[in-house]
């Protein structure tokens, strides 16, 4: 029987003692005990690892916390029906306000963002071009080529890909020159990889200027500080893209474009709830769009002040911990674009202490509480860790581990 017939004859059985709230027959009795009312952890109940995260707002970690006004945003708003472009347009106004954009619209994470911004850039409204991305792009009369500086190659440009253009690398401005043709549909940008390019945004943006190109940008973790939500678009950036999930704590699946009013009038053609469209599987519901909403009115009303001086002072906590064991020296530095938060590197003498970063990191993740480090980039002696993302009073937890295992390995 399909599930339609048999919610179909639902009036022709008797009310009393056929069902369990509202569900099915058999359905009481599928799940693990679940009463009617009564709240689950989900996440205790199917054995899911939990750990105290000192590594960041990494995706594969779950990114961050989002705070209790946007869980309170999802909440409520989870209890209405909207409709879904009336979200968007409400809450897209309100961020372009407060970011100093034209236009504005929340997607399924920056990569999101990205592929919806470079197609609206592709395709503006024109519906026909719409249904062609991301195939064959000359055939329908759209440009196809984006310029990208060598250094800026981070593996995010497939978001780019996704549209079906083809990425020039260039170095640097006469480069830019020779490559720029009839076929040259924008310029885009990797905030993070700035330093690792010989053009900067001023001459980037002037370069693209020159020939009239839309000069685009991706910031999605360089966040903080607070003042990058609006740098961009001031400086006069074609569109910008943030990730929602990172020190902003809006939902993790959630991100921000905004840019240039036609920019953002394409791209949310291109994107669900609209079909035929090539984001029509970035779906971002209306308890999401919401959530990231009141996550960023929270992030830029809050005292930032205050959070980078806690910041310091449990990452200066830790430091002196770590460093009371024979063999260990700690340094805490500041990565200069993302991840914009104190970091700490503890090294120490091999022969003194037996134990590699991964025996290390895999004891921390094994312990209890488990704990999660930065896991890459350092010698084989060597950890980092940032305080960025923990709770409360979880920095002398880190704090005692690490100082434990580090002694625990001492010669």
């Amino acid at each position: 029987m399909k599930r339609r017939d048999l919610i179909k004859g639902l009036t022709l059985l008797p009310m009393g003692g056929s069902f369990i709230g509202n569900m099915l027959p058999g359905e009481a009795m599928a799940g693990t005990g679940f009463k009617h009312g009564s709240k689950r952890n989900l996440v205790k109940e199917l054995g899911i690892r939990t750990f105290i995260n000192a590594a960041g707002t990494y995706t594969t970690m779950s990114a961050s916390l989002m705070h209790e006004e946007v869980m309170d945003a999802i909440d409520q708003s989870a209890k209405e029906f909207c409709m879904l472009n009336e979200v968007q347009d409400k809450v897209g106004e309100r961020i372009a306000q407060m970011l100093h954009a034209e236009g504005a619209m929340v997607t399924a994470g920056a990569f999101s963002a990205l592929t919806l911004g470079m197609a609206g850039i592709l395709t503006g409204t024109a519906q026909e071009k719409i249904k062609r991305l991301p195939h064959r792009l000359e055939e329908a009369g759209i440009k196809s080529e984006v310029l990208l500086q060598m250094g800026h190659y981070d593996g995010y440009e497939q978001a780019l890909y996704n549209t079906g253009v083809t990425i020039i690398a260039v170095e640097t401005a006469d480069d830019v020159h020779k490559a720029v043709n009839e076929k040259t549909a924008s310029m885009h940008f990797l905030n993070c990889n700035a330093q690792e390019g010989k053009i900067m945004h001023e001459e980037w943006l002037q370069l693209a200027k020159k020939y009239h190109l839309p000069a685009t940008i991706d910031i999605a973790a360089d966040v903080p500080p607070i003042s990058n939500l609006w740098k961009y678009n001031d400086m006069g950036f074609s569109f910008v893209a943030l990730s929602g999930g990172k020190a902003i704590r809006g939902p993790q699946s959630a991100g921000i474009l905004m840019g240039k009013k036609e920019i953002i009038a394409g791209a949310r053609l291109n994107d669900s709830p609209n079909g035929v469209t090539i984001g029509r599987g970035m779906k971002v519901n209306k308890e999401e769009i919401l959530g990231m909403y009141a996550a960023l009115d929270k992030y830029i009303n809050q005292d930032h002040d205050k959070e980078w001086k806690m910041w310091e002072d449990n990452i200066g906590f830790i430091n002196d911990a770590v460093k009371k064991v024979k063999g260990v020296t700690a340094e805490i530095t500041v990565p200069p674009i993302a991840n914009h938060t104190p970091k700490l590197t503890i090294s120490w003498d091999k022969n003194i202490i037996k134990i590699t970063r991964k025996n290390l990191g895999d004891k921390l993740r094994n312990g209890n509480p488990s704990i999660e480090l930065i896991s890459w980039g350092d010698p084989d002696n060597s950890i980092s860790l940032t305080v960025f993302m923990l709770k409360k009073g979880e920095h002398k937890i880190v704090a005692k581990r690490i100082q434990e295992e580090l002694a625990a390995a001492s010669a």
